[in-house]
């Protein structure tokens, strides 16, 4: 429209959203993007709705989430449309990254896509982790209390770190406060990372399902994908609105219904579902400081790929063997969101081991194995298909 190109700012929005060119081949796998985006504007507007009736206290955090349970006009869907979609968030993120690892999508030229992708999962799952203590439930208190005392693992000042973080010599009510603080400034971060994400994915487009780049068979992104995007919006919308009304603690734990008691452990101190295979990484390595390297290596290994990733063809589409060690990584996550929920003895601790070595291996042995197979087997046709023709 010509008013859309009369104004910069305008001319700007239209041709990242309306006629940016798009592959016409991409399929729903390329929705989750649009998907996540959204999530992130629900969870901003509740969020902030949220603050206006959360105490960050000790001794009145528990009965303000309960208030805005009870009492607040619309309260409950307000926390539990939070809660849901902070669950839907990870959810759509980690199909994000999978079709990402399958299609390649962290290959030259969109390394810079990738790299900010990963920061984004990073920063979603700190602002995940300072949300998850703010209701100040049972699981919130020994959840926090376990995780920043990873901080201990660190020579020499790890302990002091902890007790800087904590602003005393436990969980307190300034270790609440900050968490609030950070929980609320963080979306606004991951806001900015994601139109730096925006930018970066604009400058060569999105990857297509072949993984051959052809500038010619591209089509504007609206009408085409913005009634696709809406399909799956709409059926987000439809599956939230069911768990949210009928189903809205089937995510959460039954332990955060219980007022923090720093007097009274839990039997079993687990993070929300959406971080147990890392929790598990954590876990299944029995010195405290190689296992939070570990927890933080599973993060930033992804970081890798783009140089582990050998192999000449973009995707797994015409690769057998990396389509079936790309469903075996799938499974292997599974099998550490399994782990990360069982108490750590025989034999979930040797599950959990193998499990990790095997998340490590995929990445390092596995995937730069595989491209020299590849690209081996490739030369080798070629050659022979030119010796053929001559």
């Amino acid at each position: 429209m010509r008013i859309l190109k009369s104004q910069s700012i305008l001319r700007l929005a239209n041709s990242y959203l309306i006629d940016s060119p798009q592959p016409a081949n991409i399929s729903y796998l390329w929705n989750f993007g649009s998907l996540l985006g959204l999530c992130l504007v629900i969870q901003i507007l509740t969020g902030v709705f949220l603050a206006m009736h959360y105490t960050p206290h000790i001794d009145l955090a528990f009965n303000s989430v309960e208030h805005i349970m009870r009492d607040v006009n619309a309260g409950y869907i307000l926390r539990y449309t939070h809660a849901n979609v902070a669950s839907f968030f990870f959810i759509f993120v980690y199909l994000h990254i999978a079709r990402g690892l399958f299609y390649s999508s962290y290959k030259t030229p969109r390394t810079l896509v990738w790299t900010i992708g990963v920061i984004i999962f990073i920063v979603m799952i700190a602002t995940a982790f300072l949300g998850y203590v703010l209701p100040y439930g049972q699981m919130s208190l020994w959840g926090a209390t376990v995780i920043t005392n990873l901080l201990s693992a660190i020579p020499f000042f790890g302990q002091d770190l902890v007790e800087l973080v904590w602003g005393g010599f436990s969980v307190n009510n300034a270790t609440l406060n900050r968490f609030f603080s950070l929980h609320f400034l963080l979306p606004f971060l991951l806001a900015g990372l994601v139109v730096a994400h925006f930018i970066a994915l604009h400058v060569h487009g999105s990857n297509n399902p072949i993984g051959i780049s052809n500038n010619g068979d591209r089509i504007p992104m609206h009408p085409y994908f913005v009634f696709k995007d809406l399909i799956t919006v709409f059926t987000f919308f439809l599956v939230l609105s069911i768990m949210v009304f009928y189903y809205p603690n089937v995510l959460g734990h039954s332990d955060n219904y219980i007022p923090a008691n720093p007097m009274s452990t839990p039997s079993s101190i687990v993070p929300e579902w959406y971080l147990l295979p890392f929790y598990a990484i954590l876990r299944s390595i029995p010195n405290k400081l190689l296992g939070v390297i570990a927890m933080f290596g599973s993060l930033l290994i992804l970081l890798v790929l783009p140089i582990t990733d050998l192999s000449v063809i973009r995707g797994s589409q015409f690769r057998p063997l990396m389509k079936l060690a790309h469903w075996f990584f799938i499974v292997n996550f599974f099998i550490l969101m399994w782990i990360g929920a069982c108490h750590p003895t025989t034999p979930y601790l040797e599950i959990g081991q193998v499990a990790t070595i095997f998340y490590f291996s995929w990445f390092l042995i596995i995937v730069p194995s595989i491209g020299v197979i590849e690209n081996t087997a490739f030369e080798v046709a070629t050659e022979k298909k030119y010796q053929f023709s001559k």
